[in-house]
């Protein structure tokens, strides 16, 4: 039986670029003949994924209104539908690269929950997805770090999306719902399998170029996860 597949994973709050660099991050990869696929979170076409979709639409009642464990079910039941995929591909020797995953959901949700009782309710939903769900953990989790009013103007500047009509959707529109996120994003990447990569230049103030934060998302797989990489360059 071949290995067991490493598992990366791309965080960050709306407008981070995680797809960008997970679209960079495949082509490095298949330039080197590295066998992976992608998956992204939510799934906008599956059973609860189209259930995310009305809860970011603000179909269930404003941010506010909404349990935030009735949100938090919802993205997990989103991954579990995946699990047999993600086992699958994990078992058959593939990388596997995702757009966001329980991560998001901890910080998303745990946002939402005060300060005081966060704690309590980051350790609920990991045993869920982690637990109950028994969803596969990482291997590396790389964090796209943004300050949240650069996040949320590329949030707006963003092309139509197909699950909402909105410019920004229910999370997106509420700065200091996203503050909050970013505040539970930092928490979660002390951890070690996680790894923070400031994308916001405090010198020039200005995004980094996307081909300048690639080289260290790449640095990051290359020394954590696979030799299969090679050298720099």
């Amino acid at each position: 039986m071949p290995a067991r597949g490493k598992f990366i994973v791309l965080e960050g709050i709306d407008g981070s670029g995680k797809r960008t660099q997970l679209e960079a991050l495949s082509l490095a990869l298949a330039r080197r003949g590295v066998s992976f696929s992608e998956i992204s979170f939510p799934n906008y076409r599956g059973f609860f994924g189209k259930l995310v979709a009305r809860y970011l639409n603000g179909e269930f009642g404003p941010l506010a209104a909404v349990d935030p464990h009735f949100s938090a079910l919802l993205y997990a039941g989103d991954r579990l539908e995946s699990k047999s995929l993600i086992e699958t591909t994990l078992a058959s020797g593939k990388m596997l690269l995702s757009d966001r995953y329980i991560g998001s959901n901890l910080a998303h949700q745990g946002a939402r929950v005060p300060p005081e009782k966060r704690e309590e309710f980051l350790a609920w939903l990991k045993q869920l997805e982690y637990g109950v769900y028994a969803l596969p953990a990482e291997d590396l989790v790389v964090y796209l770090r943004v300050p949240v009013a650069q996040a949320h103007r590329l949030v707006g500047e963003k092309a139509a999306r197909d699950y909402t009509h909105l410019r920004h959707d229910l999370h997106e529109a509420d700065v200091a719902h996203l503050e909050a996120a970013a505040e539970v994003y930092e928490e979660l990447a002390r951890q070690s399998h996680w790894l923070k990569i400031d994308c916001f230049d405090d010198v020039s103030g200005a995004l980094r170029p996307p081909a300048e934060i690639h080289e260290e998302v790449l640095d990051a797989v290359r020394s954590r996860i696979s030799s299969a990489l090679g050298a720099k360059g």
